[in-house]
């Protein structure tokens, strides 16, 4: 895992998008991401306006929404990005030949390549899938102001997961194939591949400081022990709003546990 700080990467990191977002992290000095799966607009900028100073990216899955619209969702979503300084990640977890995906990302009613920075696909269809999402997003950035990332899914959270083993080496094998798109993975740990010159970065799901799990296959962890184990970016979603949370408390609250497992893991504590 890596131990520079992020500053120290985004000065040399090859990915536009990941750069931003590694500068941005510590400007802000949090690795949170929020993970907000709510059913209407209204929630979805609620929870993201308490939440907003303190986190350095928001994860949406838009497809949850039944009030979503360009117009009255994304426009009013990227004005709060853009007032409290985090990137947007629709968790769309492409899974389909090169053609169809590139379709699915820039075409229909969520055209996801115009406003998400950052998404994410399965390895399954082969390196197609990066070639497809990529031709997508360089079609929709005719003026080079809106570079797009992608993350590979290498790993999940859920009990009974297939992403280990064969296809997580399968996974990372793909990621190489382009280095300036893909900028990391949705990963339980280190991915490696600094020895080729790859610096990663590793987003987190199920993480919990209070919760172990659900009913339905969820698993959370620590903190300390996803950031120990190589995770860059925690994502946090029902401990920040579930079970009547207050949103700007709990965000707090895992930014500050968050940043301190960063600062112990860099040496820096």
């Amino acid at each position: 895992m890596s131990t520079l700080t992020y500053a120290e990467r985004a000065a040399v990191h090859g990915s536009a998008v990941a750069a931003k977002l590694l500068r941005l992290m510590e400007e802000k000095q949090t690795n949170l991401c929020a993970s907000l799966d709510v059913r209407t607009t209204a929630e979805l900028l609620a929870i993201a306006e308490q939440v907003g100073p303190h986190i350095c990216l928001l994860k949406t899955h838009v497809d949850i929404l039944e009030d979503f619209s360009m117009e009255g969702t994304v426009v009013p979503l990227k004005e709060l990005a853009a007032r409290h300084g985090f990137l947007i990640f629709e968790d769309r977890k492409f899974a389909d030949i090169g053609n169809t995906v590139k379709l699915q990302y820039s075409s229909g009613v969520y055209r996801i390549v115009e406003w998400a920075d950052i998404t994410n696909a399965h390895g399954v269809t082969g390196p197609g899938i990066v070639r497809g999402l990529k031709q997508a997003a360089e079609e929709n950035d005719v003026n080079g102001d809106a570079p797009r990332g992608l993350l590979m899914l290498a790993e999940l959270s859920s009990v009974g997961s297939l992403a280990h083993g064969e296809y997580t080496r399968g996974t990372v094998e793909i990621a190489k194939s382009d280095r300036e798109f893909v900028i990391g993975f949705i990963a339980q740990r280190d991915m490696g591949g600094r020895e080729e010159g790859f610096d990663w970065l590793i987003m987190t799901p199920g993480v919990g400081l209070d919760d172990k799990g659900d009913a339905l296959g969820q698993q959370y962890r620590t903190v300390d022990d996803v950031v120990e184990t190589g995770s860059d970016i925690i994502i946090v979603g029902r401990g920040l709003f579930g079970k009547g949370r207050d949103p700007a408390r709990e965000a707090l609250r895992y930014r500050t546990a968050g940043w301190a497992a960063y600062l112990r893991r860099c040496g820096r504590a």
